[in-house]
């Protein structure tokens, strides 16, 4: 089918359209409230950066130690603590292989199309796999990923044996089939095709063990390993199971639908559960109708999809739901709300191979990253952070309605509460606003907005409802007054102090009008990673402080506070757009890259951080085109699992003529901690 009326971009699975029209404060501009009066500081190439205010949040060291040796990756061990970053940095690299440091090993595990599951149908290297055969093999583009140890719901902390669960965000058609995507010529796909492409969406349960060599396997026949896929049945929870909106042919009473696509990051629960982030699926939907509804445009839901699945020439409901279109007398007759069923984070229980996946919509409908939960605490409410991963979108928190309590928890603990949303004040303060009717102050910002242009929704006409916020999640973040920010993508909670960190990976579409000099950073290619302390250390709290951790950037790349350099980067710790983020067990942050992989940064990569020194060292480099996304350790951090997503060229096997998405694990060779 032709696409010649669509944006080039489009076809790009990782193209997110700004749909984002509102006029609340943009972060930038916060960023440069905060910067009066402060110095600029410039790169090796007249790259500038601004200075940042210090707030002295706990176990933030560098913000007030002036004796920090944190302004450089190669600066002298002080204190030797759970955090030290004892490897040597490895430099950038143009190879088409994984860099690891010296002492450290790696090899390539679990690459698309290896059997998990079912008959264990052998992959086929001339991309010949039936449909229903890729649904019993690893699916395409690796990304977010967990390890469960296998006694976890017994108390235990096995780093020996356990179920590794990750997703799989998109693919790439070329590889997938012998001969790419096909037509026929009246512009059908073969049924197969499409099949075969759903079933590489999705996410993976593989049930893994290490043997006494330390070597690493897949517990064949186990009963947990599983493919959960775009076409697996799922319950719809929360505040939006049984809402009108989301009735559909499959589902009159709007409580199923099928399937969960592009995830990308993701998010373990504290009962021992599995959360997959529903990130670009707009992409997956087409509507001709002449107006679309609101649900729709504030998402960028097209008149043409990504793979074009509704052109099955089988015309079987599983495929033509991709048509979003009003087709039918009622939404009962038609998939014109199929749509409004994505947009979720999804619960899967690994443990539990027959249960159904939960679409958790309390959590809000967005375009999730992924989902971060900060530390369960008994009797108090859940609380988790979720950003939306888009140019000028949002970061959003929920708070449960009941409490924890470790006997009894469950994913029931995510279907009520409150949902907010962050805003970034100029002084270094933020509030969480309340995206509820019942809150006086949101209900009239609601009021105020009816009948006018909000975002990039024509003639507001307000909210009849809950569940219609959690519907039009940004919408209701536009009213509330939310700060748009850059690319909020995933979330990570230091263990130790209980502050947050988001990384904000870049965002090109600011212009030179926004940028003044307390604003020096236009066109921002880079990104940085954002934290913030929340009031008391209270996670449920609804104020909290922020500050910029690090800037992204080339050599002499500089992230000042109080007028002294904090981070200066180097050879050792250059680094654009950084997206993975996470705490392992010892407090290590662990930052991934899905930047510009040219000069001088190269092949994309992985570093590690000291949150208390912000001492930066690159750990990891990938192979050429790839992504680096989704890291995870056993619980004695001495096995690393890194994801390699969309590789160019024929690795990690040369003889292999297709590219493959895989894990690699990572091991110290004399058996010790990763990192340290």
């Amino acid at each position: 089918m032709a696409k010649h009326d669509l944006d080039p971009n489009y076809l790009d699975p990782n193209y997110e359209p700004v749909v984002n029209h509102s006029k609340n404060t943009p972060f930038h501009q916060v960023l440069a409230a905060r910067m009066q009066r402060r110095t600029v500081m410039k790169g090796t190439v007249g790259a500038a950066l601004a200075s940042v205010m210090g707030l002295g949040l706990a176990g933030c060291g560098g913000d007030s130690d002036s004796s920090s040796t944190a302004n450089t990756s190669d600066a002298p061990d002080t204190d030797v603590s759970s955090t030290e970053l004892g490897f040597k940095a490895v430099p950038v690299s143009t190879a088409n292989e994984i860099k690891v440091p010296e002492g450290y090993s790696s090899q390539a595990f679990l690459p698309w199309g290896t059997p998990i599951t079912g008959s264990y149908p052998e992959y086929k290297p001339d991309g010949t796999n039936t449909g229903a055969e890729q649904e019993q093999q690893m699916g395409m583009h690796h990304d977010g990923v967990h390890f469960f140890p296998i006694d976890v719901k017994a108390g235990g902390n096995s780093s020996t044996e356990g179920l590794l669960v990750m997703n799989h965000e998109y693919i790439n058609q070329g590889a997938l089939h012998a001969n790419g995507a096909t037509y026929d010529v009246d512009g059908n796909r073969p049924a197969d095709e499409v099949r075969k492409e759903i079933a590489a969406h999705g996410v993976s349960v593989v049930h893994i063990k290490q043997d006494s060599n330390g070597t690493w396997d897949i517990v064949f026949g186990s009963p947990f390993n599983r493919r959960i896929t775009g076409n697996t049945e799922m319950d719809i929870r929360g505040p939006l199971r049984g809402y009108e909106k989301l009735i559909t042919r499959y589902s009159p009473d709007a409580t199923e639908t099928r399937g969960t696509l592009n995830n990308c990051a993701m998010g373990p629960t504290p009962w021992g559960t599995y959360l997959a982030a529903e990130e670009n699926w707009h992409g997956y939907f087409a509507n001709s109708d002449e107006i679309q509804p609101r649900e729709q445009t504030r998402h960028g839901v097209g008149r043409s999809t990504r793979y074009d699945w509704e052109l099955a020439d089988s015309r079987a409901d599983q495929y033509v739901r991709f048509n979003v279109s009003t087709l039918g007398e009622t939404a009962a007759d038609d998939y014109r709300n199929e749509a409004n069923t994505y947009g979720f984070m999804v619960e899967i229980d690994p443990f539990t191979p027959e249960s159904k996946p939960q679409k958790r919509t309390a959590l809000g409908r967005f375009g999730h990253e992924g989902v971060i939960f900060a530390p369960a605490k008994e009797g108090l409410p859940i609380v988790c952070y979720s950003g939306d991963d888009s140019r000028f979108e949002y970061i959003y928190k929920f708070v449960s309605r009941q409490p924890y309590y470790a006997a009894t928890a469950g994913g029931y603990l995510l279907d009520e509460g409150t949902l907010y949303v962050a805003r970034f004040n100029d002084d270094g303060s933020g509030d969480w606003l309340p995206l509820d009717l019942e809150d006086a102050g949101f209900k009239a910002r609601v009021d105020a907005a009816v009948g006018t242009d909000v975002g990039n929704v024509t003639g507001f006409t307000g909210f009849s409802s809950q569940a219609e916020i959690h519907l039009n999640t940004r919408l209701a973040a536009d009213i509330a007054g939310a700060t748009p920010m850059d690319r909020p993508e995933w979330g990570a909670v230091d263990p130790n102090t209980g502050e947050v960190y988001f990384t904000l990976t870049n965002n090109t579409r600011r212009t030179e009008n926004q940028v003044n000099a307390a604003n020096p950073i236009a066109d921002n290619e880079n990104g940085h990673i954002i934290r913030w302390m929340e009031a008391g250390n209270d996670h449920s709290a609804t104020n909290f402080e922020w500050d910029i951790f690090v800037f992204a950037g080339e050599q002499g790349t500089e992230t000042v506070v109080d007028d002294e350099v904090i981070v200066s980067l180097t050879d050792d710790n250059i680094f654009n757009s950084p997206d993975g983020l996470w705490f392992d067990y010892n407090g290590r942050l662990w930052i991934q890259t899905d930047g510009r992989d040219e000069a001088p940064y190269q092949n994309n990569m992985m570093l590690a951080a000291n949150p208390e020194t912000r001492e930066i060292k690159r750990f990891f480099v990938g192979p050429v085109g790839c992504e680096v996304t989704g890291v995870v350790t056993t619980p004695d951090v001495k096995t690393m699992f890194v994801n390699i997503q969309h590789p160019d060229g024929n690795w990690p096997d040369s003889s292999d003529p297709r590219p493959r998405d895989a894990t690699v694990i990572v091991t110290r060779d004399d058996g010790g901690v990763v990192g340290a």
